[in-house]
C-alpha cells in the first residue's frame, strides 16, 4: 500500500521565470525512479505537496496535463517553502507526495461547451485541464472559451503557450489586463466586467472559475445572470489546504475537508456549506 506520507524523489529538470517581476517561476521535475512515474497517476484539478529538504512542504495545484512527459508546478514566491524552492536550481532534488485530491470531472464535462475564467496566478490548474482537453480528445468536447486576466501583461502566466492557442481555430482565447498598457493589443477591464461583455451562452455550458477570492465573488453574480446554474458552475479551492491528507482540518468547511473532498467543487455544492469565502 502506498505510504502518502512518503514524498516521492523528483529532479528538478528546467526553471521557468514566468512573471516580469520574477515572483513566480514554473518546475519542471521528473521522477528519479521510474516506478514512481508508473505509480504517479493523476488528472487535471489535483495538487500535490512539494517539498524541499530542511524547510518542510507546502501544496501546490500541478500545473501539466497527464499528456506531458514531466510534471509542472508554478510557484507564487510568498512564504518560506516558495522562497527555498525558487532559490533552487535545475538538477537538484525535491520531494513530491501525491497525487491528492479531486479532479475536474471530465466525464461530466466531456459533450458539453466551457467557458474556462481565471486571474493571474490561479490559472495553474486550468491550464492543465486545456492542455489535457486539446491533447487527448479535444473532439469530446463542443466550443471551449477561456478568459484569462492580470493586472499587467508582465503577470501573465505561459506566455508561449498562450500565443500558441490564440493561433488555434478550436479554441477562444481572450485576454484581458486590469489598466491600458503600452503595446497591448488584448481586452482591457477587470474579469468579471469582460466576463459580461461576452456573455458567452449558458445552455449545455459549464463554467470552470479559479482566481482571488475577489475576483471570485464578482464573477459568481455575472455567471448567475447570464444563465449558468450553481450545479454548472466549478470552483477550486486550493488556497485553503495544508496538509493534503485530512489530518491537520486547516481546511475545513463545515463537516468537509477542502484537501479530501475537494478541492474541486460545484457551485451548488459550496452553497450547501457554512458560509465562508471561497
Amino acid at each position: 500500500m502506498k505510504n502518502q506520507f512518503l514524498p516521492l524523489l523528483m529532479r528538478v529538470d528546467k526553471v521557468v521565470t514566468e512573471t516580469a517581476d520574477n515572483n513566480i517561476k514554473t518546475f519542471e521535475l521528473s521522477f528519479l525512479r521510474e516506478e514512481d512515474k508508473k505509480a504517479f497517476s493523476y488528472l487535471p484539478g489535483q495538487f500535490a505537496e512539494v517539498s524541499v529538504f530542511g524547510k518542510g512542504e507546502a501544496p501546490f495545484g500541478i500545473a501539466s496535463s497527464p499528456s506531458e512527459t514531466s510534471l509542472k508546478f508554478s510557484v507564487n514566491k510568498t512564504g518560506v517553502l516558495s522562497l527555498a524552492l525558487h532559490r533552487l536550481e535545475e538538477g537538484e532534488t525535491v520531494g513530491v507526495r501525491g497525487p491528492l485530491g479531486s479532479s475536474y470531472p471530465l466525464a461530466e464535462l466531456k459533450g458539453k461547451n466551457l467557458v474556462i475564467v481565471s486571474g493571474g496566478f490561479a490559472f495553474t490548474t486550468l491550464r492543465a485541464l486545456v492542455r489535457y482537453i486539446l491533447d487527448t480528445g479535444r473532439d469530446q468536447f463542443g466550443k471551449i472559451t477561456v478568459l484569462y486576466g492580470a493586472r499587467n501583461p508582465g503577470l501573465l502566466l505561459y506566455k508561449d503557450e498562450l500565443k500558441e492557442w490564440s493561433t488555434r481555430k478550436d479554441i477562444n482565447l481572450v485576454l484581458t489586463i486590469d489598466k491600458e498598457a503600452e503595446g497591448w493589443t488584448g481586452k482591457v477591464g477587470l474579469l468579471p466586467n469582460v466576463l459580461k461583455e461576452m456573455a458567452p451562452a449558458s445552455q449545455d455550458t459549464y463554467a470552470l472559475v479559479c482566481g482571488p477570492p475577489i475576483m471570485i465573488k464578482f464573477t459568481l453574480p455575472v455567471l448567475k445572470d447570464l444563465g449558468f446554474t450553481p450545479e454548472r458552475i466549478i470552483l477550486s479551492l486550493e488556497k485553503r489546504m495544508k496538509c493534503g491528507v485530512g489530518m491537520c482540518g486547516h481546511c475545513n468547511i463545515g463537516p468537509e475537508l477542502v484537501c479530501r473532498d475537494g478541492p474541486v467543487f460545484t457551485l451548488a455544492h459550496l452553497e450547501s456549506m457554512p458560509n465562508e469565502e471561497p
